[in-house]
């Protein structure tokens, strides 16, 4: 366990890897929505939100699984078995005809992701602690940003050039080759000494020694928050730009632009969380985060969208905000759990993640004609997040 300033680059390198396979799985995808959602016989455009939505579900439900198992296994293997059934759901995706069927591949797909996903969290918690983990958790969360700038693009080139069924064959890619590098060069960071008994049990004990710590409670909700309004603009980002401004070519480096925004607040993240703390910093970043957004509801009320360029400023201000909350929320919520790191880290996911789906599903079937719902939904969930802020500070 370190809590000083020296970490393995490649050890970084390694778990944001882990991790970005989700953000391609995802980001790649969003330019070919309309493509899809017509090749699989999708009437209602809205509908092809699901295949961004429904896989953060399977995150959410595959962290319960997958967390557990690895405190109790072994991390390493752990993130092996939901390799497996990543491949399998990639399989699912790429050979049906029918929407229903890619909407199961997708949740699988978010099952199977869960695995790098929450692992490589408690990979870092059983590595670091303090605030010396949210500073190497806020280079991780950077690195993993930094798939969003280019994943658009690969994920238009790749359709342009072969088929939309390229993306998830690239991605299989992608997964065979992190995996491989796992399994070549990282030790397991869960020594067998400290492995819980597997029994059915550990999920109601370690569910209820997480409901223990409030601070770990009530840093997931926030989490669930911000994460919700942000999923939002996830599912909704292609319509907008698309339908609403016309410019559907461009779609990909706006994305890639916004995701800039977001990536370098996590690099400042990186460099001031260490001296300013992660509370006082995600406190700022939330009361940031409601100012954007009601200053846009308040501007832009009668529901009419503003200039791109207008657009585009509030979105970048909204995900610099952002940039601050990521890494910070969840190592404030994990500070705590460090006893059970693998189960830890897989409530505090599944919860964040059940709450963000139904909110982005709600808020994103407002986002037809115009923008002001996604900031209606920015400021709501910005002002409970500060809600709990309130009420944790003074607990």
């Amino acid at each position: 366990m370190q809590n000083k300033p020296t970490y393995e680059l490649e050890f970084v390198a390694l778990m944001a890897a882990l991790m970005s396979i989700v953000a391609m799985s995802i980001d790649a995808l969003l330019p070919g929505l309309p493509i899809i959602g017509a090749d699989l016989g999708v009437t209602n455009p809205s509908d092809n939100q699901l295949l961004i939505t429904m896989i953060f579900l399977g995150l959410g439900f595959g962290q319960l699984i997958f967390g557990p198992l690895s405190d109790s296994f072994g991390r390493k293997p752990t993130i092996y078995a939901g390799f497996i059934v990543f491949i399998i759901a990639s399989f699912i995706c790429v050979s049906t005809s029918s929407f229903e069927i890619m909407i199961l591949g997708r949740v699988l797909q978010g099952i199977g992701l869960a695995a790098p996903r929450t692992i490589s969290i408690a990979m870092v918690r059983d590595s670091y602690s303090g605030d010396y983990m949210a500073k190497v958790l806020s280079i991780v969360v950077m690195v993993f940003i930094l798939v969003p700038v280019i994943a658009p693009t690969l994920g238009q080139f790749l359709m342009k050039h072969y088929h939309w069924k390229s993306i998830f064959y690239f991605n299989l890619g992608c997964g065979f080759i992190i995996i491989l590098w796992l399994w070549w060069r990282q030790k397991e960071t869960l020594p067998i000494s400290k492995r819980i008994t597997f029994t059915p049990k550990i999920f109601i004990t370690g569910t209820r020694e997480f409901f223990k710590h409030k601070a770990a409670v009530a840093f997931t909700l926030v989490s669930g928050f911000i994460t919700g309004s942000f999923m939002v603009y996830l599912s909704t980002s292609q319509q907008i730009f698309e339908q609403q401004y016309n410019m559907g070519e461009q779609f990909p480096y706006i994305f890639a632009s916004l995701a800039i925004a977001v990536g370098f607040a996590t690099f400042l993240n990186s460099r001031l969380v260490v001296r300013f703390g992660m509370w006082r910093i995600a406190y700022i970043g939330t009361i940031a985060y409601c100012i954007i957004s009601i200053a846009y509801v308040l501007l832009f009320y009668s529901g009419a969208n503003p200039s791109f360029e207008v657009l585009l400023t509030f979105f970048a201000l909204q995900f610099f905000a952002i940039g601050f909350l990521f890494g910070n929320l969840r190592s404030l919520a994990m500070q705590p759990l460090g006893h059970i790191a693998g189960i830890g880290a897989a409530i505090n996911g599944f919860i964040s993640t059940v709450m963000a789906v139904p909110i982005a599903n709600y808020v994103g079937s407002f986002v037809n004609t115009s923008v002001l719902p996604l900031f209606i939904g920015f400021s709501i969930f910005g002002i409970l997040s500060l809600f709990v802020f309130f009420k944790v500070r003074h607990h």
